[in-house]
């Protein structure tokens, strides 16, 4: 069985290990328009485009993709076969062991939209600046001392995955730092109606974790989340068969925010993320969305 990925440390250290589950598989390296620089309207598909072209044209069997960067719609024609267990999915922060201790006006490094608005509503004395770069390249900053860098925040499941939980110096608290759709979890994706590799897919699959990334992805399309949104969802099992689904959405610059969790049967995930997410935007979380659009893309 080919299976497709990204070329990055993490994305092949994500793919052999799927590939020790399943038993046997060769890798194939496919570069992604992210890869190459292509940001286009900054959508998450760009990530994730080639290698579904690799799909479509029968070049790969089965992808394997980091959840959260799959987009909520996928190509016509390919579905989402199943996801092994997940990895923590929490948010850490490398260079500094409490959040709260860190002195006013310290700086802090993050990629990711969400978590500087996350980071800012926490705590608005701090200067919370964009990081780019993957995990070693962030890191690498964070050493350098002319990035003036106190602290970055981090997915804890991709530094465990690339053996690099010594850089962590705190976990960060899911109440207020809920992470994004889909973070800790892998996505193994394929044409609609291959059996061949739906099966090879259901036989590692874990039935909670798919459960989970199913109620967030809904949620999120529910919300019409895109990676200029500010949104923390996940999802966790408990007692009775049931899923807690929590979420979270603010301005980038953490001035206004909207939480809201629901329970629901873990056997219907899709329609509990899109009950929550009609919730929420009954409660204004499509004003504070559309505005959060407006001030991610007018400061990109």
């Amino acid at each position: 069985m080919r299976i497709g990925t990204r070329s990055s440390a993490l994305a092949l250290t994500q793919t052999r290990a799927v590939v020790e589950l399943l038993g046997a598989g060769e890798i194939v390296t496919i570069t992604t328009s992210g890869d190459r620089g292509v940001d286009g309207d900054s959508d998450k598909s760009r990530w994730v485009d080639a290698i579904e072209a690799a799909l479509l044209a029968g070049e790969i069997d089965l992808a394997v993709h980091s959840a959260k960067d799959l987009p909520g719609e996928l190509a016509e024609g390919l579905e989402l076969f199943g996801t092994p267990a997940r990895e923590d999915p929490r948010d850490v922060l490398c260079g500094a062991s409490d959040l709260n201790q860190l002195a006013s006006g310290a700086r802090i490094g993050s990629s990711s939209v969400r978590r500087r608005a996350q980071l800012r509503a926490t705590r608005e004395d701090l200067e919370v600046v964009a990081l780019a770069g993957n995990v070693d390249t962030r890191l690498k900053k964070l050493a350098t001392p002319t990035q003036r860098l106190d602290a970055i925040v981090l997915a804890r499941a991709g530094l465990r995955r690339l053996a690099k939980e010594s850089q962590i110096g705190v976990e960060l608290d899911l109440d207020r730092f809920l992470p994004c759709p889909g973070q800790g979890a892998l996505a193994l994706q394929g044409r609609a109606g291959d059996e061949r590799a739906g099966r090879a897919a259901a036989a590692i699959t874990d039935a909670d974790t798919f459960a989970c990334l199913r109620a967030e992805r809904s949620l999120a399309r529910g919300l019409q989340a895109s990676c200029h949104t500010p949104l923390g969802a996940l999802a966790q099992p408990i007692a009775d068969r049931a899923l807690l689904l929590r979420a979270w959405v603010g301005l980038p610059d953490g001035s206004q925010w909207l939480a809201d969790r629901l329970t629901g049967d873990r056997s219907e995930p899709d329609e509990l993320g899109r009950e929550l997410a009609a919730r929420m935007r009954s409660a204004g979380a499509s004003a504070l969305l559309a505005q959060a659009q407006e001030m991610t893309v007018e400061h990109a």
